[in-house]
């Protein structure tokens, strides 16, 4: 993979001075009076700063703010290099693109500082260009990629974010107007294939006993010369039999055909996936083909070279492909492309092509519940926080430090300030937030009960129906959102891996039950290869996450998977399946 060079090198990957106080002031949550009090730097000349007015300040007042933001020496260095960049006229021909900055976050980062980090390092070096950040709904996806985008854009990089409909934001706008906000709304739709109208199928039927998916991808045209056939030609046949995957290599322009492996993801006996992009029916009664509904098709004019034939619509302002149009706005410079809630299985991994041609220096961040499986994408799994099970009252204060124990101290002391971190509440908040596995969503929604009891009687209805506190009393979305999105992605695992989430949780009679891959093979029956599969599975899906509070390698079913797979009634149905749904046996 080529590495691309580090921004700080160059003055091209400096962000606008504007840009970049107004971003460190909402970082750490001052408004521009408080800075001014704290630089003695005047409102206005902040204000006037910040709007772009001033171009041309003094050092003195440069290393006052940077005094007053408390800036570590490389966001010092990037504040003087913007001045310096804007004495030389350089501000110009860059200015568009340096206004794109990140969300601000509503909530502080707390225990995702190691995981940032990372993802920071890895992007800004260019040593990898896609990463996918997949995890249980409510994990803290976003919040992670807010991080990494903040971190990057502090290092020079234009930041284009992108929210997919129907996500769940917990953000505010970077600012009141974003330059390229259409342009990044038009590279995503062109990353899905047909945009927003397309119509994306799922082909799984199923076959005979433990019924697997059917996986197909319609064939559709990329341009005139150009075709481009995806057949997903695998599905098992029988019980007992694994789910293949095959990705048909497909032409990228006349004379010119890849072909792109489909990068295989473990799925068991009678495995189901929901893995369609853009299928129709083909043969008679066939529907329209995906060209004619693509907006960046040859049925609106397009061609494969790029640009729009005269009599076509252009759905860009500068009448080009988005990736084309995107590469005009930025140059050559390095930037990063955020697209958060994502559905990947609507993605074409030869538009990334295109889009990774026309800009070397972009790198992808996704967020998403699920990965792409393609070429050259790093798998980010975002488990909950850690929340180590706690020492008891031998030792005292045990696991304060945790991330898990900390995020929810804190939301806990949003509802009572009150609250002292005494040995006592430590204990009890320690408690929780293991039972509660450390998801943040959970963490929160449980916090939320401190408003109608005390920690102690929280402790208990934990201990009792940890079920009940997933209801975020503030917020009455939180709660049915937590369970339908955890219901959901239960729903669409494979059968197999169902039954063995089932028998896992019946198998254990402590609160937090803990398993290996010897327990996988007891209970499946199956090689130890295939067991490994099934908890590779099971941990990119997020219902399970690593453990060692027993001493050992080991996993653990998520309380809040525990509690969709508990009986709802006498019927035996489970909360995430219908009710006169039965549960299969496991095979033998």
């Amino acid at each position: 993979m080529t590495t691309g060079l580090s921004p700080e090198g160059t003055p091209t990957a400096t962000a606008a001075l504007g840009t970049l106080i107004r971003g460190h002031r909402l970082r750490i949550g001052l408004t521009q009076r408080e800075l001014a009090d704290l630089s003695t730097i005047s409102v206005r000349a902040i204000r006037d700063l910040e709007k772009g007015k001033a171009l041309r300040p003094r050092a003195d007042t440069i290393r006052l703010i940077a005094d007053g933001l408390r800036l570590g020496p490389r966001a010092r260095a990037a504040l003087e290099e913007s001045v310096s960049r804007g004495h030389q006229g350089g501000a110009g021909r860059h200015l568009l693109p340096e206004r794109c900055a990140p969300p601000v976050p509503l909530h502080p980062l707390i225990g995702r500082e190691a995981e940032a980090a990372i993802l920071a390092e890895e992007l800004r070096s260019g040593a990898e260009r896609l990463v996918t950040i997949v995890g249980l709904s409510g994990v803290g996806k976003t919040r992670l990629a807010l991080e990494t985008a903040a971190r990057l854009h502090e290092s020079g990089f234009p930041v284009l974010w992108h929210t997919a409909p129907g996500a769940v934001t917990d953000c505010l706008p970077a600012a009141d107007e974003d330059p390229l906000a259409d342009l990044v709304a038009d590279c995503a739709a062109y990353l899905q294939g047909a945009g927003a109208s397309a119509a994306y199928a799922d082909a799984a039927h199923a076959h005979g006993a433990g019924a697997s998916a059917a996986y197909a991808d319609a064939a559709h045209a990329q341009g005139v010369g150009a075709s481009a056939a995806y057949a997903d030609a695998a599905h098992a046949h029988g019980a007992g039999a694994s789910a293949a995957y095959a990705d048909a290599a497909h032409a990228q322009g006349v004379g010119a055909s890849a072909a792109y492996a489909d990068a295989a993801h473990p799925h068991g006996a009678g495995a189901s996936a929901a893995y369609a992009d853009a299928a129709h029916p083909h043969g008679a009664g066939a529907s329209a083909t995906y060209a004619a509904t693509d907006p960046y098709g040859p049925a609106h004019g397009y061609r494969p070279g790029g640009g729009a034939s005269p009599s076509s619509a252009s759905p860009s302002s500068s009448g080009e492909l988005p990736p084309v149009a995107l590469a005009a706005a930025l140059g050559d410079r390095e930037a990063l492309l955020v697209l958060d809630g994502v559905d990947t299985a609507r993605f074409d991994f030869g538009r990334l092509t295109r889009l990774r041609r026309e800009l070397p220096g972009l790198r992808l961040l996704l967020t998403a519940d699920t990965p792409w499986n393609v070429p050259g994408e790093r798998l980010f799994l975002l488990a909950p926080l850690d929340a180590p099970l706690p020492a008891g009252p031998a030792v005292p204060g045990a696991g304060a430090d945790a991330p898990a124990v900390r995020f929810l101290l804190a939301r806990l002391r949003r509802m009572r300030p009150e609250l002292l971190p005494d040995e006592q509440t430590l204990a009890h908040t320690a408690w929780i937030a293991h039972r509660l596995d450390g998801h943040p969503l959970a963490l929160a929604a449980a916090a939320s009960w401190l408003s109608v009891c005390d920690l102690p009687t929280l402790r208990g209805i934990v201990e009792t129906d940890p079920a009940a506190v997933l209801d975020h009393l503030a917020d009455g979305h939180s709660g049915s959102r937590l369970r339908d999105r955890v219901a959901r992605t239960l729903s669409a695992l494979p059968p197999e891996q169902r039954n063995l989430l089932t028998a896992l949780c019946a198998a254990q009679d402590t609160p937090a039950p803990d398993f290996g891959l010897d327990d996988v093979v007891r209970l499946t029956g199956r090689p130890l290869p295939d067991a490994g599969r099934m908890v590779r599975a099971l941990l990119i899906g997020g219902v399970i996450r690593p453990s060692t509070d027993h001493g050992r390698s080991g996993f653990r079913v998520l309380c809040v998977v525990r509690a969709a797979l508990a009986p709802a009634d006498g019927t035996g149905a489970t909360a995430a399946e219908a009710p006169a749904a039965a549960a299969p046996a496991l095979a033998a």
